[in-house]
């Protein structure tokens, strides 16, 4: 009975990667993009993500990209509002 109540312990092992030759931990996961990001190196904290996100938004984009993203964005709401058959004759008539 005592025996019952007691938990068996996990066996641990002590592996190493046969092959790996590269610098630091290979067990970390990182994403890819991670070192791209300005946000993903900054110190801990909400304020300083939070600034740091600011600091982002005042740099200037591609303007491609932005009038491509309009333009996108409206073309799906307009052919969201030919799906649900919305009447823009409301607008037009006083």
């Amino acid at each position: 009975m005592r025996n019952f109540l007691k938990l068996r312990k996990n066996r641990t092992y002590n592996y190493s990667p046969r092959y790996y030759k590269g610098e630091g931990n290979p067990y970390k996961i990182e994403h890819k993009l991670d070192k791209y990001r300005s946000t993903a190196n900054t110190q801990r904290g909400l304020k300083n993500k939070f600034s740091s996100a600011f600091d982002d938004l005042k740099n200037e984009g591609d303007k491609n990209l932005k009038i491509r993203f309009i333009v996108i964005v409206g073309v799906l709401i307009l052919l969201f509002l030919f799906i649900i058959d919305f009447d823009l004759s409301i607008f037009l008539n006083p």
